[in-house]
């Protein structure tokens, strides 16, 4: 139990120092971070329960004022911001990403981790995140998406990341991928 909940904390912060690199805020008003990439490896490494909460509690300290998010943002202002929807998609994301590596033993660990990040970690993110657009700035579903192309290229590069990182991990530390304990 101890060890969870340091690992939930761990993972939390790992997502918050991932919001340190600096953030490109494209013209709509999200801006291209790293920090879904800590999401993927919630997901990855944790599995699906703790890393979506290891997700919640980085949005809890979010909600509470601590500037966490790229550019030192937080407060309740960022969950009616034009990046809500994805916000409000990270825990859903780690969630997927998490349950497909841990379902899915058939394959090798980094492939599984790299598809499971493309499908949770991009997929489902964009689902929240168009539609949180699309309400926020007033568009259709259609001219929100066209918005998040520009995320595209990055993503699945994070999504590749995720999957050589804890493939790596895995290797060097087998018992620390709790997504396959």
């Amino acid at each position: 139990m101890e060890r969870n909940l340091a690992l939930i904390a761990l993972f939390a912060a790992l997502i918050a120092a991932l919001g340190l690199i600096p953030k490109f805020t494209l013209g709509f008003g999200v801006p291209i971070t790293a920090q879904s990439l800590g999401v993927m490896l919630c997901g990855t490494v944790l599995g699906s329960k703790r890393g979506a909460l290891a997700v919640l509690l980085f949005l809890l300290l979010v909600a509470l004022g601590l500037p966490l998010l790229a550019g030192g943002r937080g407060g309740l202002g960022v969950f009616v911001s034009p990046s809500a929807g994805f916000l409000i998609g990270f825990p859903i994301a780690a969630f997927v990403t998490g349950f497909i590596v841990e379902k899915w033993r058939a394959a090798p660990l980094g492939l599984v981790s790299g598809l499971g990040s493309v499908v949770g970690g991009v997929i489902v993110l964009y689902v929240f995140g168009v539609a949180g657009l699309a309400i926020v700035l007033g568009k259709s579903l259609p001219e929100a998406a066209l918005l998040v192309i520009a995320f595209l290229p990055a993503d699945f590069v994070k999504a590749i990341l995720a999957g050589v990182i804890t493939a790596a991990l895995a290797k060097a530390r087998p018992q620390s991928i709790l997504s396959r304990a």
